[in-house]
C-alpha cells in the first residue's frame, strides 16, 4: 500500500481549488479533512482491493495505481475520485436507463435516474418508445401528452438531485427520426430554459440521411402502433435540427445504424442511446467507468529534443485499462440491474486529454497531417 511518505503531487492552485470543492473528503460540519495526497491513496488502495479477486497483490497494486495518479499520467472519472474508499462507493459515471411506454416504467425510470444520479453518475434515456402527443391513452380515453413532456419531469427531478452532494445531474435524451413528434424534440431547447439539465440527440438511421441527401420524404411512425402517421420533408427535418443546434448547441445526432454496427454484444439487443455527453453508448442498465491519459505527460526531451514516449504510453495504457476493469468489481453499484449488466459487458472507456499540449510540446501544427 503507498506510504505516508509517498510524494505529493505537484498541482496548481487551479488544481487545487477543484480538488477542494468536489473531490477531497470532508467532515459532517463540512470541512475538507483530505490532502490531494491522501486523496490518491484512497482510490489507489480501494481500487487495487479487486486484484484479490484474481489472485493478485492489492498492495503491489495499490503501488502501481498510486504512482499512475500521482504522476497525473492518468485521471479517473469523478464518481471513483469521490467515492473510492468511501461508504457510498459508487465509482462509474455513465448509465443509461431504459423507458417503455407506460406510466409504471416512465416513473420507475424517474426512480432510477435519482438513485443514480445522488451517488455522482449521469443517465442516458431513448424516449423513442413512447406515444406521440395527442395519442389516446386507452386506459382513461384521454390524449398522451408527449415525449417532451416527459422529459421535462425527468428535467425538474434532476434540477433537485445533486450528484453525490457535489454537482448537478447530468442527461441525454434521443428521440428517433421517425417520433411523429420529432419537430417539437428538436425545438425544446430554443427558448434556453427547458430542458436544461438534458443533452439532445436525433436518433437517424442510414436510411434516413438517404433521404436527405436525395431531397426524398420518409415515414413517420407511432411507435405504440408501429405504423405510419404520414410523411415528412427529410430535408425539413435535418434543416430544422441544423438551425437548432446552431443556435442552442442542441440536438446533437445519433447514427443508430452505425452505433449497432460496432455494437460488441448485439445478442442484447441494439443500442439505442448514450451516456449523458455522448462518449459511450450503452445498452439498458449498463454502465461504464472512464478514465483519460494525459498525452502532455509522455512527451520526453531526447538528445535535446522533444519526442513522444511511446514505451511510456504502452505502459500507462495497460495500467489504466487495469484500473478501470477493477473499478468493475469494487463498485457499489446503485440497482441490481446495473450491476447485473455491466459485469456481463464490463464496458470501460480510456481515452485521452492534453493532446493539444503534446503537440505544442513536440512543435506540431494543430492542422498539420
Amino acid at each position: 500500500m503507498p506510504t505516508e511518505s509517498a510524494p505529493t503531487p505537484d498541482l496548481s492552485a487551479n488544481a487545487l481549488r477543484v480538488l477542494q470543492a468536489r473531490y477531497l473528503l470532508r467532515d459532517a460540519e463540512r470541512r475538507v479533512i483530505e490532502t490531494p495526497a491522501q486523496l490518491f491513496e484512497r482510490v489507489a488502495t480501494a481500487i487495487a482491493q479487486a486484484e484479490t479477486s484474481f489472485g493478485g497483490s492489492a498492495s503491489e497494486w495499490a503501488e502501481r495505481f498510486h504512482a499512475l495518479l500521482t504522476a497525473r499520467d492518468f485521471v479517473p472519472n469523478s464518481p471513483t475520485l469521490m467515492n473510492a474508499g468511501t461508504a457510498l462507493g459508487q465509482l462509474s459515471a455513465c448509465f443509461v436507463l431504459p423507458i417503455e411506454d407506460t406510466m409504471e416504467s416512465i416513473f420507475e425510470a424517474v426512480k432510477q435516474m435519482a438513485l443514480v444520479q445522488r451517488t455522482g453518475g449521469g443517465t442516458g434515456f431513448s424516449f423513442s418508445r413512447l406515444r406521440p402527443r395527442g395519442d389516446i391513452v386507452a386506459s382513461t380515453g384521454g390524449e398522451a401528452s408527449g415525449p417532451v413532456s416527459f422529459m421535462k419531469i425527468f428535467d425538474c427531478a434532476t434540477e433537485n438531485i445533486k450528484q453525490g452532494g457535489k454537482r448537478r445531474g447530468a442527461n441525454m435524451g434521443a428521440l428517433a427520426v421517425e417520433h411523429p413528434d420529432i419537430l417539437e424534440f428538436i425545438a425544446a431547447k430554443l427558448d434556453g430554459t427547458t430542458l436544461a439539465n438534458f443533452n439532445t440527440s436525433v436518433s437517424v438511421s442510414d436510411a434516413f440521411m438517404q433521404a436527405v441527401a436525395r431531397g426524398e420524404t420518409y415515414e413517420l411512425i407511432n411507435p405504440r402502433t408501429g405504423r405510419p402517421t404520414g410523411r415528412m420533408e427529410a430535408t425539413r427535418v435535418f434543416d430544422a435540427i441544423v438551425d437548432a443546434a446552431w443556435r442552442s448547441g442542441d440536438p446533437g445526432l445519433l447514427f443508430r445504424d452505425a452505433v449497432n454496427r460496432a455494437n460488441p454484444t448485439p445478442a442484447l439487443g441494439a443500442i439505442e442511446v448514450t451516456n449523458p455527453c455522448g462518449e459511450v453508448p450503452l445498452l439498458p442498465y449498463e454502465s461504464c467507468t472512464l478514465g483519460s491519459i494525459n498525452l502532455a505527460h509522455l512527451v520526453r526531451e531526447e538528445s535535446g529534443r522533444a519526442a513522444f514516449d511511446w514505451d511510456r504510453l504502452d505502459a500507462v495504457v495497460a495500467d489504466a485499462v487495469r484500473f478501470l476493469d477493477d473499478v468493475i468489481e469494487v463498485n457499489r453499484y446503485p440497482l441490481p440491474q446495473i450491476e447485473q449488466a455491466t459485469r456481463a459487458t464490463r464496458k470501460i472507456g480510456l481515452g485521452v486529454m492534453g493532446f493539444a499540449d503534446a503537440l505544442i510540446r513536440l512543435g506540431i501544427g494543430y492542422d498539420s497531417d
